[in-house]
């Protein structure tokens, strides 16, 4: 008796993908609030009368300027802690992922083609605000464009990897909306989303340059005045992408 183990086509993968797509649109939780909500606040911020003036408390910058990593970093989390998660722990509660595992589809397939939806509603949501903000509200333009575009690359991939976690170890959906919300507060509060970062006393501000969205918009925003991100930025984004990647895999579980 032959053991050979029939291996699906490629073909199914981009099946798998086109599918999870159209699932990610009914309803499209992803476009309406990680690009629909920051794109709302990108345009208040920016027609709000005094928001485009210099402001010597922010180092030169306008509110509207350096408000705008904050928001890029918000669209990502906004994908990273409430869509993502969401999808993944349901087909958990479902029974999906465990009757995948007796097809020859591997279950890693719906991971990967959740986080390539994700991923690409992420660049989509970069491009859309820097687009906007940079056609329609007169924003300036990244004067460092490398270290702009390595600070969003890390900002996706250390946010992506948190919220892999929370669909790691999260039974329920309940559970992960709860974890997800906790984080999405506690996130954009040190992200400068109330008080922007140049504001803050500096103890505060110490322990904002240690989380994922407090180094991603210090990053940026040192990016946006032509300066590329500091070391203790980028060496924070690939710390947790690095950590949180390997909690992921070390403690997913199909069921």
């Amino acid at each position: 008796m032959s053991n050979t183990v029939t291996k699906p086509p490629r073909a199914a993968f981009n099946k798998l993908l086109l599918n999870e797509t159209r699932l990610a649109f009914r309803p499209p939780l992803g476009l309406l609030v990680g690009i629909g909500l920051p794109v709302l606040l990108l345009i208040i911020f920016g027609t709000i009368p005094g928001t485009t003036q210099a402001n010597k408390a922010l180092g030169g910058m306008s509110y509207f300027t350096v408000s705008f990593p904050v928001l890029i970093g918000m669209s990502v989390l906004l994908l990273s802690v409430i869509s993502l998660p969401r999808a993944l722990v349901t087909y958990r509660e479902q029974g999906i992922l465990r009757r995948l595992s007796v097809t020859p589809v591997p279950p890693i397939w719906l991971l990967a083609a959740q986080v390539i939806v994700n991923l690409c509603l992420a660049v989509a949501g970069i491009a859309i605000l820097t687009t906007a903000g940079i056609v329609a509200l007169g924003l300036p333009l990244p004067k460092d464009l490398p270290g702009f575009f390595i600070g969003c690359i890390l900002t996706i991939t250390s946010l992506f990897a948190i919220a892999l976690v929370i669909t790691s170890i999260a039974k329920t959906n309940g559970i992960a909306n709860a974890m997800g919300g906790l984080l999405l507060y506690l996130l954009l509060f040190f992200g400068g989303l109330w008080i922007p970062l140049q504001l803050m006393p500096h103890t505060l501000r110490e322990v904002s340059n240690w989380t994922p969205l407090g180094a991603s918009v210090s990053g940026l925003q040192s990016a946006m005045q032509g300066h590329f991100p500091g070391a203790q930025s980028l060496v924070c984004l690939v710390g947790y992408t690095i950590v949180f990647s390997y909690l992921a895999v070390r403690y997913f579980k199909w069921e």
